[in-house]
């Protein structure tokens, strides 16, 4: 169960600024190479970024044309309308809407602002965004192959988002989609070092791996988009979801004291 007395985390350098129909695997790759490589059992944490411009999930604000619903929700929120359309499209249902405040949960089952739609680092203009990709787990997979391809080296791969956590200040970067790694570190059913038999002990270590990479990664000028995390060794060939860290309505605490205008519902098809 213990997974390490120690790890690194190695920010990539070098990599170029990516736009539709790159190989990420490949600048990867070269970009490892420069760092010396890239080690079977090694970890990669990739900003989302970078797999949404490759994916084609820019927008530009003025192709977007916001719907009655989305005009009454802007008011609400102060936010632009055409972005709190693509925030609808984006999602399953609305569950708060105050002013400065859009949440949801997105189609991939994520509760977050926005629906995870990104302003920064896009194209240095109000008028474009960036939303999340499709299918994060499918992206990952796609690269961890594209590597092993490249390589012939066994690694690790999870997408990463940065979020807020709730009644907690500041955000950090989670795991938003994963491939050929362990999501949780499992105690339950374990004792503990007294003897107590842990009841609810479930880490999540794909969350704890994105945010240790975000150390490296930053949000503002770094420009390092992947960070390699070695030496944890907890690579899983079983298929997983990233949905699995979501978790579900019903165990929910924190409940949206919401009005009849701001009542979480589902969003119209």
């Amino acid at each position: 169960m213990h997974l390490s007395s120690g790890f690194q985390v190695i920010g990539l350098t070098g990599l170029p600024e990516f736009s539709l129909g790159d190989d990420v695997a490949l600048a990867i790759v070269r970009a490892a190479e420069q760092a010396g490589g890239l080690c079977t059992d090694d970890l990669l944490v990739v900003a989302q970024k970078i797999i949404s411009k490759v994916e084609g999930r820019k927008v530009r604000l003025t192709d977007v044309k916001p719907s009655a619903l989305a005009q009454k929700y802007a008011k609400i929120c102060e936010k632009d309308p055409r972005f709190v359309e693509l925030v609808l499209q984006e999602s399953e249902s609305v569950e708060v809407v105050r002013p400065g405040h859009l949440i949801v949960t997105t189609k991939h089952g994520i509760t977050c602002a926005n629906a995870g739609i990104d302003t920064s680092n896009v194209e240095g203009d109000t008028e474009t965004v960036l939303l999340l990709p499709q299918d994060p787990d499918t992206s990952a997979r796609r690269l961890l192959d594209g590597i092993a391809k490249l390589t012939g080296k066994k690694v690790g791969v999870i997408i990463s988002d940065t979020h807020g956590r709730t009644l907690r200040e500041g955000q950090v970067n989670v795991a938003i989609g994963a491939a050929g790694v362990q999501l949780f570190r499992d105690y339950r059913g374990l004792k503990d070092s007294k003897g107590y038999t842990l009841r609810v002990k479930l880490i999540s270590v794909a969350d704890e791996i994105a945010a240790a990479a975000e150390l490296v990664i930053g949000q503002a000028q770094e420009r390092i988009p992947v960070a390699i995390v070695r030496g944890l060794r907890i690579l899983s060939a079983q298929a997983i979801s990233s949905r699995e860290l979501n978790m579900s309505r019903e165990k929910w605490f924190f409940k949206p004291e919401l009005g009849p205008e701001l009542r979480s519902f589902p969003v119209p098809k």
